[in-house]
């Protein structure tokens, strides 16, 4: 430990006085596994530095090591073992270089992302109680202590539907807290949907797969809406026979539920059903029926026509009655008219049981 730390201040003692820049581009450079460190906070980390092929050699007369401020480093020929055993630096950049004899330093930094997924995340809206239909609101997403922001994106869901991303401007290296904001415009079909969000921290393919993903609870939204007419609101005409029972159907779904008003030709009584029953209409039932439907966001109409006619099982039954009639009258007065004058008579009535003889009529005298 000792002599690292000698090693360490030799080299920054050399940098400061003789040499003028380090140079990040020279051909045969330090190559560091991994290229970028992508590590937990609080966890162990370490990485490989090969410092060259030829350029560092001899190794004696070449100064090769890691500059961190945390962590060992140990040395085997030209490779260096950098390791942390917890780390906690939130703003760390470690370099592995080397100087040749000509006291030409190259450099080669490692990229280090030190990370914390979010401690809570919650969803909420800017709105206490149910919502109203046709309304626009706002979702917010709140992500606590997480880091670093520059690499967390936010997804708002309803249901598993996507509704849209957000991602953090900010640019600290160390926890903070976002809140991201979603406007969306309500509907019927968001009555008791679950509104959620989720926060990933999106570290790349060095970070750990799949990235860490904390999601919020679900809010469960109430919508309130108007009544949705499940029927035509002007049906077409409806006949109907006096003596009948008329059905009139108003149905509606609506958030509170609705309440149903009907206004009858007739005046007859008050109705708040769905369906309007009439036993036996007559003549005074005709005319027009109008149901209201309501609640506390609207007012729905259905506009009902009936026109109440004589059953016509009656004029059958006349008509039967009168063609009876007709036919009876008829036959009476073919006996009458025509049988009687030309087939009545006398007839003795030997001639009658006369067998094998021709009977006679005898005309009748006046």
């Amino acid at each position: 430990m000792f002599s690292n730390f000698v090693l360490l201040l030799f080299s920054f003692t050399t940098f400061l006085c003789c040499v003028s820049s380090c140079d990040f581009n020279c051909p045969d450079k330090p190559v560091l596994t991994p290229s970028t460190l992508v590590v937990k906070y609080g966890d162990p980390a370490s990485a490989i530095c090969v410092a060259c092929q030829q350029a560092c050699l001899p190794l004696h007369e070449t100064i090769i090591s890691m500059e961190a401020s945390v962590g060992n480093t140990a040395k085997d020929g030209t490779t260096l073992t950098w390791r942390v055993d917890s780390f906690t630096e939130w703003d760390l950049t470690p370099k592995c270089f080397y100087t040749d004899v000509d006291n030409h330093q190259c450099c080669t930094h490692l990229p280090v992302v030190v990370y914390q997924p979010p401690e809570n995340v919650s969803i909420s809206l800017n709105h206490n109680g149910p919502l109203t239909e046709h309304t626009e609101y706002i979702l917010q997403c709140s992500v606590l202590n997480v880091a670093p922001a520059r690499n967390l994106v936010v997804t708002f869901y309803r249901g598993q539907t996507q509704l849209g991303q957000k991602r953090a401007t900010s640019t600290t290296e160390e926890p903070v807290n976002e809140s991201f904001t979603l406007s969306f415009n309500t509907s019927k079909e968001d009555n008791g949907a679950q509104f959620w969000c989720e926060a990933k921290l999106e570290l790349g393919a060095e970070g750990p797969q799949p990235p860490p993903v904390v999601k919020s609870d679900n809010l469960t939204a109430t919508v309130y809406y108007g009544p949705k007419l499940k029927v035509p609101a002007n049906p077409i005409p409806i006949d109907i026979a006096r003596g009948e029972t008329l059905n009139l159907t108003c149905l509606a779904d609506g958030n509170p539920n609705p309440l149903y008003n009907w206004s009858l030709p007739s005046k007859k009584g008050h109705h708040s059903e769905p369906i309007l029953t009439i036993e036996s209409v007559d003549f005074q039932d005709a005319g027009q029926y109008v149901c209201t439907v309501r609640n506390s966001v609207n007012t729905a109409q259905v506009t009902f026509n009936v026109n109440v006619k004589v059953d016509p099982t009656i004029y059958i039954i006349v008509a039967v009655i009168l063609a009876v009639i007709l036919i009876a009258a008829g036959a009476v007065l073919f006996y009458f008219f025509y049988y009687k004058q030309n087939k009545m008579g006398e007839y003795q009535l030997k001639d009658v049981f006369r067998l094998g003889t021709r009977h006679q009529l005898i005309p009748q005298s006046s």
